[in-house]
Order: structure tokens, then sequence, then C-alpha cells
């Protein structure tokens, strides 16, 4: 199975957050959803996005949008995360990676020569009904916050 693609239903989810606190998609129906799924806490390019995405937040807030970060890291990994860097994104935990693969971005990746699974760097821009509006695969982090804001935007003007 690919990546999920827009037009479709954004597949529902419970993930726990920093303080163990169950959170769904449905939590936010009724409003934009910036959901971005990254490899791994405390490394140079997830800690440039989320950090790029946090100094966004009342930016997305503006146009009804919530910014929520998933990755297989545990809920204590993402408290101290959030505290060393300042981050104001939600960040869920995804052990087991269900969510992940629920979206399709728990895929085979080569890195050095040798193969296994992981995070494909993804942000799916889901709109408030629930349906998959804009997907950004393999994402590059440099000016990728940006880019989905100006999605946002443009989608908030029509």
């Amino acid at each position: 199975m690919g990546v999920l693609q827009a037009g479709q239903k954004a597949p529902e989810f419970c993930l726990a957050n920093k303080d163990e606190r169950n959170v769904r998609l449905e939590d936010y129906t009724g409003r934009w959803v910036v959901l971005y799924f990254y490899p791994k806490d405390n490394t140079s390019g997830c800690t440039r996005e989320a950090v790029d995405f946090s100094d966004m937040v009342a930016d997305f807030a503006q146009k009804q949008a919530v910014i929520l970060g998933i990755s297989p890291d545990s809920v204590k990994s993402h408290g101290k995360f959030m505290e060393k860097h300042g981050l104001k994104v939600e960040l869920l935990s995804d052990p087991d990676h269900q969510v992940c693969e629920r979206y399709g971005v728990w895929q085979l990746k080569k890195m050095c020569g040798r193969e296994s699974f992981g995070v494909v760097r993804s942000t799916f821009l889901i709109n408030p009904e629930g349906i998959i509006d804009k997907v950004w695969e393999k994402v590059k982090v440099d000016g990728h916050a940006a880019a989905v804001h100006d999605r946002l935007c443009a989608l908030s003007s029509v």
C-alpha cells in the first residue's frame, strides 16, 4: 500500500501525547489539521521541522488549523524533545507504527547500503471534513512549514 492521496478520507487514529492523554483526529473535526510524520526525535532534520512548525503555530491557528506531529518515539521521548527545543506543536507517539502504516508512510528505506523499515517524512493537510486536501511525500525540511501554510492560505481565500 502506498501513501494516501488527496481526496481520500483521513484514517481515524487515537495516540498518546507527551502527557499520555489520548488525542484523536476526530477531536479536530471542523478545523484544518496539519498531520506530519517524522522519523525520530532529536535528529537534525526532525528538530528543524518541529521548530519551523512551532514557530508558525500562531499563523496556522489564525487559519483554524492545528499541527500534529507523529513518530514512533515514546511519549517520554516526545516530552524531552519538546522541552529541550521549546516546541509548541502537539507530538503523538505511534510506537508500533500502526498509524504510520495506515497513512502509508512506514516504508522500506535504504541508507548506507542497508535496508530497514522506518518513517518516510510526509505531511498531510486534512480539511475540516476529514478529507485529505494535499500530501507532501519525502519532505525536504527547508521551507516546508511555510509551503504548508501557503497552501492553507490559498485554500482559505477561495
